[in-house]
Protein backbone atom coordinates (compact mmCIF):
# COMPACT_ATOMS: atom_id res chain seq x y z
CA UNK A 1 0.00 0.00 0.00
CA UNK A 2 1.03 3.57 -0.24
CA UNK A 3 2.67 5.39 1.79
CA UNK A 4 0.57 8.79 3.16
CA UNK A 5 3.07 11.28 5.40
CA UNK A 6 0.05 12.72 6.52
CA UNK A 7 -2.39 9.79 7.00
CA UNK A 8 -2.51 6.77 8.74
CA UNK A 9 -5.18 5.15 6.70
CA UNK A 10 -7.27 1.98 8.00
CA UNK A 11 -9.36 -0.84 5.46
CA UNK A 12 -11.83 -2.78 7.98
CA UNK A 13 -14.08 -4.17 5.73
CA UNK A 14 -14.40 -8.10 6.05
CA UNK A 15 -14.30 -9.06 2.31
CA UNK A 16 -10.57 -9.51 1.92
CA UNK A 17 -11.09 -9.00 -2.15
CA UNK A 18 -13.46 -5.82 -1.78
CA UNK A 19 -10.21 -4.79 0.44
CA UNK A 20 -7.82 -5.83 -2.04
CA UNK A 21 -9.90 -3.98 -4.64
CA UNK A 22 -9.97 -0.45 -2.60
CA UNK A 23 -6.50 -1.01 -1.58
CA UNK A 24 -5.38 -0.62 -5.46
CA UNK A 25 -7.87 1.81 -6.18
CA UNK A 26 -6.69 4.36 -3.67
CA UNK A 27 -2.84 3.77 -4.65
CA UNK A 28 -3.41 5.26 -7.83
CA UNK A 29 -4.82 9.08 -5.86
CA UNK A 30 -3.28 10.63 -3.57
CA UNK A 31 -4.99 11.05 -0.72
CA UNK A 32 -2.59 14.03 0.72
CA UNK A 33 -3.12 16.33 -1.59
CA UNK A 34 -6.51 16.45 -1.13
CA UNK A 35 -5.70 16.90 2.81
CA UNK A 36 -3.19 19.59 2.09
CA UNK A 37 -5.56 21.47 -0.41
CA UNK A 38 -8.23 20.88 2.31
CA UNK A 39 -6.44 22.10 4.87
CA UNK A 40 -5.12 25.50 2.39
CA UNK A 41 -8.57 26.09 1.88
CA UNK A 42 -9.40 26.54 5.44
CA UNK A 43 -6.21 28.57 6.33
CA UNK A 44 -4.28 25.81 8.17
CA UNK A 45 -0.38 26.08 7.45
CA UNK A 46 0.47 23.89 10.38
CA UNK A 47 2.15 20.27 10.14
CA UNK A 48 -0.76 17.82 10.66
CA UNK A 49 -1.90 14.27 10.94
CA UNK A 50 -5.12 12.24 10.98
CA UNK A 51 -6.45 8.68 10.53
CA UNK A 52 -8.47 7.62 7.89
CA UNK A 53 -10.40 4.19 8.09
CA UNK A 54 -12.68 3.16 5.08
CA UNK A 55 -15.36 0.62 6.80
CA UNK A 56 -18.56 -0.22 5.53
CA UNK A 57 -21.91 0.17 6.31
CA UNK A 58 -22.00 -1.94 9.46
CA UNK A 59 -19.02 -0.84 10.87
CA UNK A 60 -20.15 3.40 10.17
CA UNK A 61 -23.50 2.04 11.53
CA UNK A 62 -21.93 1.22 15.43
CA UNK A 63 -19.92 4.22 15.19
CA UNK A 64 -22.64 6.14 14.32
CA UNK A 65 -24.96 4.50 17.33
CA UNK A 66 -22.15 4.71 19.41
CA UNK A 67 -20.56 8.27 19.63
CA UNK A 68 -23.86 10.23 18.07
CA UNK A 69 -26.62 8.13 18.68
CA UNK A 70 -28.42 7.35 15.60
CA UNK A 71 -28.90 3.88 14.44
CA UNK A 72 -28.02 4.39 11.03
CA UNK A 73 -25.64 4.07 8.34
CA UNK A 74 -24.19 7.37 7.42
CA UNK A 75 -21.26 8.07 5.09
CA UNK A 76 -18.69 10.00 6.74
CA UNK A 77 -18.34 10.47 10.21
CA UNK A 78 -14.94 13.18 11.52
CA UNK A 79 -13.67 12.70 15.56
CA UNK A 80 -12.01 15.73 15.75
CA UNK A 81 -9.17 15.66 18.70
CA UNK A 82 -8.89 19.83 19.47
CA UNK A 83 -10.57 21.36 21.82
CA UNK A 84 -11.58 24.50 19.84
CA UNK A 85 -11.89 24.96 15.55
CA UNK A 86 -8.46 25.58 14.33
CA UNK A 87 -10.06 26.99 11.36
CA UNK A 88 -10.55 31.00 11.95
CA UNK A 89 -14.34 32.15 10.21
CA UNK A 90 -17.67 33.40 11.27
CA UNK A 91 -19.12 31.04 14.04
CA UNK A 92 -22.35 30.03 12.02
CA UNK A 93 -19.81 27.82 10.23
CA UNK A 94 -17.87 26.70 12.55
CA UNK A 95 -18.48 24.33 15.50
CA UNK A 96 -18.21 25.07 18.99
CA UNK A 97 -16.93 23.66 22.13
CA UNK A 98 -19.59 21.71 24.18
CA UNK A 99 -19.78 24.30 27.00
CA UNK A 100 -21.79 22.99 30.65
CA UNK A 101 -24.30 24.81 32.13
CA UNK A 102 -22.36 27.88 33.62
CA UNK A 103 -20.93 27.88 30.29
CA UNK A 104 -17.68 26.90 30.80
CA UNK A 105 -15.84 24.69 27.94
CA UNK A 106 -16.74 20.81 29.23
CA UNK A 107 -13.97 18.69 29.84
CA UNK A 108 -15.11 15.11 30.72
CA UNK A 109 -12.92 13.65 33.83
CA UNK A 110 -13.79 10.40 32.12
CA UNK A 111 -12.58 11.98 28.62
CA UNK A 112 -9.88 14.69 28.86
CA UNK A 113 -8.70 17.07 26.29
CA UNK A 114 -5.90 15.50 23.83
CA UNK A 115 -3.09 16.75 24.56
CA UNK A 116 -0.11 16.99 21.48
CA UNK A 117 2.86 16.69 22.55
CA UNK A 118 5.18 20.05 22.49
CA UNK A 119 7.10 20.14 19.07
CA UNK A 120 5.36 17.30 17.36
CA UNK A 121 2.94 17.19 14.50
CA UNK A 122 -0.98 17.80 15.69
CA UNK A 123 -3.22 15.29 15.66
CA UNK A 124 -6.29 16.31 14.07
CA UNK A 125 -8.44 12.83 14.81
CA UNK A 126 -9.99 10.27 12.95
CA UNK A 127 -12.11 10.51 9.51
CA UNK A 128 -14.76 6.91 8.59
CA UNK A 129 -15.55 6.78 5.39
CA UNK A 130 -18.27 3.99 4.46
CA UNK A 131 -17.42 1.89 0.68
CA UNK A 132 -20.70 1.42 0.40
CA UNK A 133 -22.23 4.97 0.50
CA UNK A 134 -19.23 5.85 -1.42
CA UNK A 135 -20.26 4.05 -4.18
CA UNK A 136 -24.20 4.57 -4.08
CA UNK A 137 -23.85 8.94 -4.04
CA UNK A 138 -20.84 8.18 -6.55
CA UNK A 139 -23.64 6.79 -9.00
CA UNK A 140 -26.03 9.10 -7.71
CA UNK A 141 -23.82 11.72 -8.09
CA UNK A 142 -22.52 11.29 -11.70
CA UNK A 143 -18.88 10.44 -11.08
CA UNK A 144 -16.77 7.56 -10.03
CA UNK A 145 -16.32 6.06 -6.37
CA UNK A 146 -12.55 7.62 -5.83
CA UNK A 147 -13.83 11.28 -6.67
CA UNK A 148 -16.65 10.63 -4.35
CA UNK A 149 -14.21 9.40 -1.74
CA UNK A 150 -11.77 11.94 -2.32
CA UNK A 151 -14.79 15.14 -1.65
CA UNK A 152 -16.09 12.73 1.68
CA UNK A 153 -12.11 13.10 2.66
CA UNK A 154 -11.96 16.59 1.95
CA UNK A 155 -15.31 17.33 3.97
CA UNK A 156 -13.96 15.26 6.99
CA UNK A 157 -10.76 17.55 7.31
CA UNK A 158 -12.92 20.37 6.87
CA UNK A 159 -14.90 19.11 10.13
CA UNK A 160 -11.79 18.56 11.84
CA UNK A 161 -10.08 22.05 11.88
CA UNK A 162 -13.32 23.22 12.48
CA UNK A 163 -16.20 24.15 10.21
CA UNK A 164 -19.55 22.86 10.56
CA UNK A 165 -22.99 21.74 7.80
CA UNK A 166 -24.98 22.52 10.62
CA UNK A 167 -26.33 25.51 8.75
CA UNK A 168 -27.16 26.79 5.73
CA UNK A 169 -23.99 29.00 5.43
CA UNK A 170 -21.56 26.55 6.93
CA UNK A 171 -23.15 23.48 4.77
CA UNK A 172 -22.54 26.67 1.71
CA UNK A 173 -19.11 27.35 2.88
CA UNK A 174 -17.93 23.26 3.21
CA UNK A 175 -19.50 22.54 -0.16
CA UNK A 176 -17.41 25.07 -2.19
CA UNK A 177 -14.50 24.58 -0.30
CA UNK A 178 -14.66 20.56 -1.40
CA UNK A 179 -15.48 21.33 -4.77
CA UNK A 180 -12.62 24.18 -5.11
CA UNK A 181 -10.21 21.48 -3.72
CA UNK A 182 -11.19 18.75 -6.08
CA UNK A 183 -11.00 21.11 -9.15
CA UNK A 184 -7.39 21.85 -7.49
CA UNK A 185 -6.58 18.59 -7.69
CA UNK A 186 -8.13 17.70 -11.23
CA UNK A 187 -11.11 16.09 -10.39
CA UNK A 188 -14.51 17.39 -11.38
CA UNK A 189 -16.98 17.35 -8.63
Amino acid sequence: MQEHPLIELYITIEDEQQSALIEQQLSAVDLDAIVLRSLESAGITKEVMLTLMITDDAGIREMNKQYREQDKATDVLSFPLLESPLAEAPADQLWQPQENVEGEAEIEIDNPAFVNPPGMVTNLGDIVISWPRIVQQAGENGHDALTELLYLLSHGVLHLVGYDDQTEVGYETMVQKQNAVLQACGYKA
